[in-house]
């Protein structure tokens, strides 16, 4: 073989490991993405409001193009768990978020990501996520399955993800990793023609939920 054939493929494999290490999408759950369906009108009776936001709980993410990847969190967000009878199955949760707190590992990114190609913060400056159920058993060890309509860049579907949940009466821990693909939510931007971005995004929710705190 050529010298010149030999270095092509090794830069050629050598694309293939980074590619393959930039994956947010490896040895994870992926969501299942359908459109919106009806969520409760009303908070049960007896229902326990358990509270969260960025002072206790955590909302991060990894997304990456080819040459690699970038973590980061969002910094604002509250919700409510509304817990029923210490059952998740009858429990409900609501999380808001505000897109402007997102933040990444390098500055110029995290200036992109709040401009119109990516979340355009100034037209969609709050995400909303409202379970519609909560049922047992979940994939890869997750304890239940949640699915609930995600409004994120002027776009609301309905979203299906494991879990792992915790539930007293009075504390929730919830947490959950699992992959969505961005173009579900109209976030399209491709990326520099030689370094394109991938559609998988991964996330992961830390959420400590208590009475009385918010």
């Amino acid at each position: 073989m050529s010298s010149r054939k030999t270095l092509l493929v090794s830069l050629a494999a050598g694309f293939v490991v980074v590619a393959c290490n930039n994956d947010p999408a490896k040895d994870k759950s992926k969501a299942v993405v359908t459109e919106p369906g009806a969520t409760a009108q009303a908070v049960a009776k007896g229902a326990t409001a358990l509270k969260f936001s960025n002072a206790d709980s955590k909302i991060s993410y990894v997304g990456a193009k080819v040459t690699r990847k970038h973590e980061g969190n969002f910094g604002t967000f509250n919700g409510t768990i509304q817990a029923v009878d210490n059952d998740p199955t009858k429990s409900t949760v609501t999380v808001e978020v505000e897109t402007a707190s997102i933040t990444s590992d390098d500055a110029k990114l995290t200036n992109h990501l709040k401009s119109p190609d990516f979340f355009d913060v100034a037209k969609f400056p709050k995400a909303k996520f409202t379970s519609t159920s909560i049922k047992p058993g979940g994939e890869n060890g997750a304890t239940h399955t949640v699915t609930g309509n995600l409004d994120l860049h002027g776009v609301t579907k309905a979203i299906t993800f494991p879990a792992t949940i915790k539930l007293s009466s009075d504390a929730a821990d919830v947490d959950s990793e699992f992959v969505i693909n961005r173009k579900d939510f109209s976030i399209v931007y491709p990326g520099m023609p030689d370094d394109l971005i991938k559609d998988q995004v991964s996330l992961k929710l830390q959420i400590r939920a208590k009475r009385g705190t918010s």
